[in-house]
């Protein structure tokens, strides 16, 4: 049993002294909050003699990430943005517009769970780039879209109603007894995950989409490290939606050793270019535990640990003891990553190590990272993403990162448990 031994024996005692203790459940809430500050839907090139055909721009700002996805919908044509769990109680309509082509606008709750923002336009319009840029200090976000004019065939054509219940919670996965920490005497298991996917394009530039480019990438990786006797399992393996609560439970079903989501990621500035690593946000732990503790079902939140019957503070206080052993390990594996992809002599971010509170690396019990591959908004990034020869550069430093890691990570566990 080991460490989750020691865990549970901490609970134990962490019960008695919190018998009777008062906890507020409404202080546990992933709700985003609309930020009015730097939202807007305007002309393109605002105020410019090219603004007639220059198209939209549409920039919405929230308290923090959240899943949503864009469809159209026509008679009349209109833009449709769902989200999981956004606040809209600040939206105003007057301050919000900035265009004659919006001919009306309307924002708040479609159901439980679910917002709507829904832009109505004067003729069709169809979404040229789609991108969430993240703050990685404040942890806010913003969903910035392009919108130019097409054609009444060519709008037609992209119209189609979203399913409202299509990011329902998935259900708890299966899971078995606790796996012990991977000691080198069982094939690795590693679960790789392509961002974004089926509905959900991710960033867009042009023909490009980020969810074509990661699955590609991620399909490949997964054949190199299978010919080796490392064990895969893809959250995804075609263009199918996969929500994010799935793709942590699929790793968990797994009884995944290391978890790597994969992302290529754009910003309007242009000017970002390079691969990036992620872990997640140190500051960001305890408010990652709430956040779990709060929407997910509690036998859910950590392999072989049933946590069904505890209350927030107690499940939140479960998953802190077991990060508090894993999020090392995350960061060693990005170290590891970091030095594999500069030593192939392959572009980095200035800043190659960065921490950010993304849904996928919130698992209090799975070693996890996220690789933003480059960033289709930049023009040597977007050649080099599709460009054979880099490709199989990357996922041949991926490899090595991953077998690197592995190893020390093993002989870690062996003093460990000495």
């Amino acid at each position: 049993m080991g460490r989750i031994g020691q865990i549970l024996t901490a609970v134990a005692v962490l019960c008695a002294v919190l018998a009777g203790a008062a906890w507020a459940a409404g202080g546990l809430t992933a709700l985003a909050e609309y930020e009015p500050r730097g939202s807007f839907v305007a002309d393109q090139g605002a105020g410019g003699a090219g603004a007639e055909k220059a198209g939209l721009q549409l920039a919405l700002a929230l308290s923090r990430p959240v899943p949503y996805r864009i469809s159209t919908l026509d008679n009349p044509p209109r833009v449709v943005l769902d989200f999981r769990e956004v606040d809209f109680r600040a939206f105003d309509p007057k301050t919000f517009v900035k265009t004659r082509h919006v001919t009306a606008v309307r924002a708040g709750l479609l159901e439980p769970g679910w917002s709507r923002l829904v832009v109505e336009l004067d003729g069709p319009y169809g979404v040229g780039q789609a991108a969430m840029a993240t703050h990685n200090l404040a942890g806010r976000a913003l969903v910035e879209l392009t919108l130019a004019p097409v054609s009444a065939a060519a709008f037609a054509a992209s119209v189609g109603a979203p399913a409202p219940r299509l990011w329902s919670l998935p259900k708890p996965a299966e899971l078995p007894p606790p796996k012990r920490r991977q000691d080198g005497s069982a094939p690795l298991v590693v679960v790789l995950d392509p961002g974004h996917g089926g509905i959900d394009p991710g960033s867009i530039n042009g023909k490009f989409e980020e969810k074509a480019i990661t699955l590609s990438f991620a399909t490949a990786l997964r054949d190199m490290l299978v010919r080796q006797g490392i064990h895969v399992v893809m959250t995804r393996s075609t263009d199918v939606f996969v929500p994010l609560e799935a793709r942590l439970s699929i790793a968990r079903a797994a009884g995944a050793d290391l978890f790597l989501s994969i992302h290529a990621d754009a910003e309007e500035t242009h000017e970002a270019t390079g691969a990036t690593v992620y872990t997640l946000a140190s500051k960001a732990t305890d408010q990652a535990a709430a956040e779990l503790a709060a929407r997910h079902d509690r036998d859910d939140l950590m392999a072989g640990v049933d946590l069904s019957n505890t209350d927030d503070q107690i499940a939140t206080v479960l998953m802190d003891l077991a990060r508090t052993e894993n999020q090392p390990r995350s960061e060693q594996f990005a170290a590891a990553l970091v030095e594999a992809i500069k030593a192939a002599g392959l572009r980095m971010h200035p800043r190659p190590h960065q921490e950010a509170a993304f849904s996928v690396l919130k698992s209090p019990d799975v070693p996890s990272a996220l690789l933003e591959l480059g960033y289709l908004s930049s023009a040597s990034d977007l050649k080099n993403l599709q460009n054979p020869d880099w490709q199989l550069e990357m996922e041949t430093a991926v490899d090595r990162a991953i077998n690197v890691w592995a190893k020390e990570d093993a002989a870690q566990a062996a003093l460990v448990r000495h």
